[in-house]
């Protein structure tokens, strides 16, 4: 990929790029902020991409996510993602796990020496919840994804510390699923600042064409960009650190 990296170099250098090259980044969740940050994080070069979810791409994607079109409905987001990323970029190395991140596995991801960095864009918070503290007791780097449903204006996203987000629920009860469990609140997350606007009522999701019935939960509405300036703001975080370090 090098003439495709030509472009990067002249902001990172060569040295830079190497440095890319050689980081290995796992990606938990694939949707629409998980799906922004893997294709980022391909196009800059990183070396290898290690991509978690089960789910599969369903209709209800369309609106928001990089990897749902209608060719690929009812496809594994890991397979439709593996496929656009190769298309991208065929150096980078790609690994593919259908996995549901309970605490076992979210052990073993945090427990293996050759990654440099995780992105957490899982949505369940019992599955943030595994992830960040087993990355915390292993002293991973790690970065996370609060809400982006329910929010319109792309000027109130930042990243800052877990223990400093406001006005969002999600944020809110993952503070309190870490705090019993005597985890770390000094890691980096995207937020938005901008209050949450009203979710739809408790309702069974995943009820689709694709997916079987889930355990029934408040329904956040979704625009088109938001996710994805999530994912982005976490591939630049990744990025950053990499090179910094």
């Amino acid at each position: 990929m090098a003439g495709s990296c030509a472009r990067t170099e002249i902001l990172v250098g060569q040295l830079g790029l190497a440095q890319l090259a050689e980081s290995h980044v796992v990606i938990a969740g694939l949707g629409g902020v998980g799906g922004a940050c893997a294709e980022s994080l391909c196009r800059a070069g990183i070396g290898e991409l290690t991509l978690i979810d089960f789910d599969l791409v369903d209709k209800t994607d369309l609106n928001r996510q990089i990897i749902a079109l209608h060719s690929t409905l009812g496809q594994s987001k890991v397979e439709a993602l593996s496929k656009r990323l190769r298309d991208i970029n065929p150096d980078t190395v790609i690994n593919e796990k259908n996995l549901f991140i309970d605490g076992n596995i979210a052990e073993e991801i945090a427990n293996e020496v050759d990654y440099n960095f995780v992105a957490d864009c899982i949505d369940a918070i019992a599955c943030k919840t595994n992830l960040i503290d087993a990355c915390n007791r292993f002293n991973k780097p790690i970065i996370s994804s609060m809400g982006a449903g329910g929010r319109l204006d792309p000027t109130k996203v930042t990243i800052s510390r877990m223990d400093k987000t406001e006005y969002c629920g999600l944020a809110r009860e993952l503070r309190r699923q870490l705090r019993l469990k005597r985890a770390s609140l000094k890691f980096p997350v995207v937020h938005s600042t901008e209050v949450q606007i009203k979710a739809l009522p408790h309702q069974a999701v995943n009820e689709t064409e694709f997916s079987p019935p889930g355990r029934p939960r408040a329904v956040n509405g979704a625009i088109s960009y938001m996710p994805n300036i999530f994912g982005l703001m976490m591939a630049g975080h990744i990025i950053q650190a990499i090179l910094k370090s």
